[in-house]
């Protein structure tokens, strides 16, 4: 049996994963009674943790919100997938590197030397999927404030940001006020960072871009929380084609009408592709790639009729491509 410290350390850990547990299947866990369960209980209360009983067919205990911040428990898998996720994040926020580094060497301190020798072994570096090419990074101090009004149901109030990045001004031809919206929900997805809100003005759903969000000044105006347009927030973002992308700096960028539906077509297109509705059976597409046969390959894996826009470029590269797999299936 573990020691009565080491025992009220799993007991916290076991606390703080689950909302709710039953008394008996607690100390079954623990490999304990339950009287030992209930004075290691009492131990975590005298110690500042608020445990608190459940009562009822189905009580037990669970961990309350309190003013002391549980330490931190990882068993070994959990500290390794921490290592990873750190070392593998996204470069899509900037001005966290030195916070993610910081991170990563605490982690790594408090690891016992054999899972610090595993981390290090790994010798992990991120590179981004080619079709996953990002936005601009987005400032800490934006997601910080998105994050927090998202989190607080409190209005948001921001100017967004042309596509080349400008912000928007009284004398420009197309300037638009500063929008407020109610912030419900933060989805990465490609390399990019999305904001699903309702627009309090047009009365409808959006998807905003983040890297194009300049926060104002916090409202703290509460709103109630509305029902979501899709129970599937990811899945929404995915298959909506008006989520303000703008096409990636590629080397070769071509546009096409396609015969697919547009929230297909956005469910599919790579990171830093552009999709716009023409009808509920066609989409413009711009896609880029680092040549033009890429472009073309890309294209062809929606299996639909495309009709080229431009360039003149695209034009001859689907060409070159019909003749080898023509040559090809002989």
């Amino acid at each position: 049996m573990a020691t009565t410290s080491a025992r009220l350390l799993d007991l916290l850990s076991l606390l703080g994963v689950r909302a709710h547990w039953a008394g008996p299947d607690l100390a079954d866990r623990l490999g304990v009674s339950t009287r030992t369960l209930r004075r290691d209980v009492e131990s975590l209360r005298g110690l500042g943790y608020p445990v608190h009983a459940v009562k009822g067919p189905d009580g037990g205990y669970r961990l309350g919100p309190g003013s002391k911040l549980p330490p931190l428990l990882l068993d070994d898998d959990q500290a390794i997938a921490v290592a990873v996720a750190l070392q593998t994040a996204p470069t899509s926020v900037s001005g966290i590197d030195d916070a993610v580094a910081r991170a990563l060497t605490s982690i790594k301190q408090v690891m016992p030397a054999r899972l610090r020798a595993e981390a290090d072994a790994m010798h992990l570096t991120a590179i981004r999927n080619w079709w996953e090419f990002a936005a601009p990074p987005i400032s800490s101090e934006t997601l910080r404030a998105v994050g927090y009004a998202v989190r607080n149901g409190h209005l948001l109030r921001f100017d967004y940001r042309t596509p080349d990045g400008r912000r928007p001004q009284p004398h420009d031809a197309d300037f638009t006020p500063p929008i407020q919206v109610e912030p419900h929900h933060l989805v990465t997805w490609a390399g990019r960072w999305y904001l699903v809100a309702y627009a309090v003005a047009d009365h409808v759903w959006r998807i905003y871009r983040l890297d194009r969000i300049h926060p104002q000044a916090p409202s703290g105006a509460p709103f109630p929380r509305r029902e979501l347009p899709e129970p599937n927030v990811a899945r929404y973002v995915m298959t909506s084609w008006d989520r303000g992308d703008t096409p990636a700096a590629w080397q070769c960028l071509g546009t096409v009408l396609i015969d697919l539906p547009p929230h297909l077509v956005a469910r599919w297109a790579p990171g830093g592709s552009v999709v716009e509705y023409v009808s509920s059976t066609q989409t413009r597409l711009t896609v880029g790639a680092w040549s033009w046969a890429g472009v073309a390959g890309i294209l062809a894996t929606f299996d639909a009729d495309i009709t080229v826009l431009d360039p003149d470029e695209l034009r001859a590269a689907c060409r070159t491509m019909a003749q080898r797999f023509h040559r090809a299936g002989e």
